[in-house]
């Protein structure tokens, strides 16, 4: 297949993965709030009207998941991080909303109506950072049918924005009186059955699409794919390792005052597409 990418984009690719991963590591967040709106922006910048721009970046962003949702989830099972037992009930649910999510409401949502969530989701999350806002624990996790309802619903969600998951398994698992640090690993075991589920729902539903660009297929933009993967994953241990050597609070201010901007930013964009 001919990519058709020149040197600039490479650099620009390469950069954003390098930042993507570093703050990931840094900060525990997802890359996709800040992936997704500056892939749709180089996706713009190259003739991509802004609502199939944001579609392209959604998806691809969720399919970078899969391969640092590997390496994050080894990390933490060696850190006896995961409760399996969730995660199994969990996970069924979660094929079959972010399937269904992928391959039936992503391609019937408008690019405006999916970069209108995404951007309510980033400032969310944003202003969920700036304040440091934790939920209390004030139950016990359902039995396996609702687990797995609860599933199907952070599968579905999470396919329309291009997300891990984390953003919703994390404060559920945490409000369900599961400890912090194996909530954040169990919602790293549960991105890698996300992304694939919802990346293969991308495909089918992309699956006739004209090519847009050279090396996209369907939804899915492979150059960005590769090259923000690999960068990613080389540097999320450089941001795991710098946490210990700066104070984070400051830095996750200032980060979330960044998704507000490219939030608002993104919106513009895909309305002015």
């Amino acid at each position: 297949m001919n990519l058709g990418i020149d040197a600039t984009l490479v650099l620009e690719l390469l950069a954003l993965g390098l930042v993507v991963g570093f703050l990931a590591g840094l900060l525990g967040v997802g890359g996709g709030m800040m992936m997704v709106p500056v892939l749709a922006y180089l996706l713009v910048q190259r003739g991509v009207e802004g609502g199939m721009a944001v579609k392209m970046a959604i998806a691809t962003s969720m399919a970078t998941i899969i391969f640092t949702a590997l390496s994050s989830v080894r990390a933490h099972q060696r850190l006896g991080n995961v409760r399996w037992p969730i995660a199994k009930r969990m996970v069924t649910g979660i094929l079959l909303g972010g399937l269904v999510s992928g391959a039936g409401a992503f391609a019937l949502l408008k690019g405006r109506g999916l970069a209108l969530l995404f951007a309510i989701f980033i400032s969310y999350m944003a202003l969920q950072m700036m304040l440091d806002r934790k939920p209390k624990p004030g139950r016990e996790m359902p039995g396996a049918m609702g687990t797995t309802a609860v599933g199907a619903g952070i599968g579905f969600i999470s396919a329309l924005l291009g997300a891990g998951g984390a953003f919703l398994s994390v404060p559920f698992m945490t409000w369900c009186n599961v400890p912090p640090r194996h909530a954040v690993g169990t919602s790293a075991a549960l991105g890698l059955p996300i992304a694939l589920a919802s990346t293969a729902g991308y495909v089918i539903s992309g699956w006739q699409l004209p090519q847009v660009l050279p090396g996209s297929v369907g939804y899915l933009y492979l150059p960005a794919l590769l090259i923000v993967s690999l960068a990613s994953v080389s540097m999320a241990p450089w941001g795991a390792r710098t946490t210990q050597k700066i104070n984070t609070a400051l830095l996750k201010k200032f980060f979330a005052c960044l998704l507000l901007v490219l939030a608002a930013s993104m919106l513009y964009r895909a309305w002015a597409g």
